[in-house]
């Protein structure tokens, strides 16, 4: 709490904005591949009726507020019909809006809103598996005609010994437990690489896939800018000629059989036909660019995965895949990490993605991992996006991290009971009632005890508060600087010293800028980086300079503990 304080106290030394031109953009880049990307949990970015929950009318109407932060494109989490038991992640119907969220007249609403402020609307799109609750399992269970087989259904196994019937295989889910479970109806297992509650779609069978491509055309008829792929590792899973499915290996990290670390996923995960299946849903998208015309649409791919799988995810150099494999390399940073550690995850990727494919994105947190300033420390929260910012490629911001919000301390309600609740609650929107995120007596989730000090309108009047430092990042994107990464030459990064990350963006003729970022707790004294003179641009609340001000950088630049500044020269 103390560290949060005197970060206020720092921000407020200094009222003066920073400033700085924005140059002409790169023609070549094409949208997706230099955006700033956000990332709304719907329940809880802005409640318009006053039941205590968000709601696309609440999305709506701070809309303009992501224009005015710098956003390019939003992503939403599921706002899809479902019973609720995984928050929507487990969907009863793929083309209809569930009533906690509102209808579909008010999804049109917002892209209508959205599409008169240039900014994109990307939707969560959830194929792997839908709710047990969903029109197509209960036919499936029934042995429809056509629906038969749309899940995976197995017998299972007698044991030997016992007599008894057994799952399948060993298989465990991503929660605990089976992946298998006996349904009594049909007589057979069904497999749920999640909640028992989210039975898995069987997408050997073309009617799944051409109901999972029907789903996509429904929402691109309605002007959506694309989809982040749900849980893309898990699509498919491996069967054996004789319609076994084959036991998976001991992986010695857990002594748990229960755990789903307990094995190795070598048939569970990242399958051949997991790739390919990116591929398609690639190409339809490309054949509705053809037919309807209008900007590229996207296809962003989350997915914990090696590298070299996200590569292939991509592409394979002869068809194109998913333009944006998620990046959560920056997501394993924790408060000890240095500028070495920083530079060893960022190599990751670039080595492999960079080096193939010339695509970089960087995550800095979601719905399911601890929030910057609870897992890295309140003083790190504008070092960690002035990484993301300053690297080529997309930056993908979860709704909050702009203005430093921590995870809150929650307890287990009727409506939730989730491990994930803490880095899920309400916007901070103000130091009022309930931080102007709802008007009803109690909201969903609490917010965070300090939400009267971190929130947007108080953010708003401090020059270098979070928000204030993420909004003119974003002013820097769209410089030909940061826009000519795909030029030789165009950028390059590296840990200076232990504790030291330096970034340098140009356009190679008369722009360069210089991002210095002390991961440290100690004064840094650095010699002889350039032998040119920079303006400061933009600075952090921990630097005791100010924007405008000049330095000779052959001579020896200063930096103080957790400080990041943004130089620049022209030539």
């Amino acid at each position: 709490m103390l560290t949060r304080l005197l970060l206020v106290l720092a921000a407020l030394l200094f009222v003066a904005t920073p400033h700085f031109t924005v140059a002409a953009a790169v023609d070549d880049v094409d949208w997706w591949e230099n955006a700033a990307l956000y990332q709304i949990y719907p329940r809880s970015f802005q409640d318009s009726n006053g039941d205590g929950v968000g709601d696309l009318q609440g999305i709506t109407q701070r809309l303009a507020y992501l224009k005015e932060i710098g956003i390019t494109a939003t992503w939403l989490s599921p706002i899809f019909s479902s019973p609720m038991s995984d928050f929507g992640y487990d969907i009863s119907n793929f083309t209809e809006v569930d009533s906690i969220f509102g209808t579909l007249d008010d999804f049109k609403a917002l892209m209508v809103q959205a599409k008169s402020l240039g900014l994109k609307i990307i939707l969560d799109f959830v194929p792997n598996h839908s709710s047990d609750e969903c029109e197509w399992f209960q036919k499936s269970v029934n042995r429809q005609d056509g629906y038969d087989d749309f899940y995976v259904w197995h017998d299972g196994k007698v044991n030997a010994e016992t007599g008894e019937r057994e799952p399948p295989s060993n298989w465990v889910s991503v929660f605990g437990g089976s992946q298998w479970t006996w349904h009594e109806t049909r007589q057979q297992y069904f497999l749920h690489q999640f909640q028992v509650k989210q039975p898995d779609l069987n997408f050997s069978n073309p009617m799944v896939r051409e109901h999972m491509l029907d789903v996509l055309g429904f929402w691109l008829d309605l002007g959506v800018d694309g989809f982040r792929i749900d849980a893309v590792p898990h699509i498919y899973e491996h069967r054996n000629a004789d319609g076994s499915y084959p036991d998976e290996p001991v992986s010695g990290w857990s002594s748990d059989p229960d755990s789903y670390e307990y094995h190795d996923h070598i048939y569970t995960k990242d399958q051949p036909d997991t790739v390919e299946l990116m591929y398609e849903w690639r190409d339809y998208l490309l054949k509705y660019e053809a037919e309807h015309g209008g900007e590229t649409r996207v296809l962003l791919a989350e997915a914990y995965s090696a590298v070299e799988t996200l590569s292939a995810y991509f592409g394979n150099g002869t068809r194109l895949g998913t333009q944006l494999p998620m990046n959560f390399q920056l997501m394993y940073l924790s408060g000890y990490s240095t500028a070495r550690d920083v530079v060893g995850n960022i190599d990751y990727w670039m080595n492999t993605m960079w080096a193939n494919h010339q695509t970089a994105n960087w995550v800095v947190g979601n719905h399911d991992t601890e929030r910057v300033s609870t897992r890295m420390g309140a003083h790190k929260v504008d070092l960690l996006n002035v990484i993301v910012n300053s690297l080529p490629g997309a930056s993908v911001t979860y709704y909050g991290e702009e203005i430093g919000m921590a995870n809150v301390e929650t307890e287990c309600t009727e409506i939730s009971c989730d491990n994930r609740d803490g880095e899920r609650t309400p916007m901070q929107w103000a130091p009022t009632k309930n931080g102007d995120f709802s008007t009803a007596e109690s909201t969903w989730l609490p917010l965070s005890t300090d939400f009267e000090r971190y929130n947007v309108r108080t953010e708003r009047g401090v020059a270098r508060s979070s928000l204030q430092v993420f909004k003119g990042l974003q002013q820097l994107k769209s410089s030909s600087a940061f826009l000519a990464f795909k030029q030789e030459g165009g950028f390059s990064y590296e840990a200076v010293t232990e504790q030291v990350l330096q970034i340098i963006r140009t356009n190679l003729r008369n722009e360069e800028y210089r991002i210095l970022v002390n991961m440290g707790n100690k004064i840094e004294k650095i010699t002889g980086l350039s032998n040119k003179v920079y303006e400061y641009i933009l600075v952090t609340a921990y630097s005791v300079h100010r924007p405008g001000e000049t330095i000779d950088l052959s001579e020896n630049i200063i930096l103080m503990p957790y400080e990041a500044i943004v130089l620049r020269w022209l030539a």
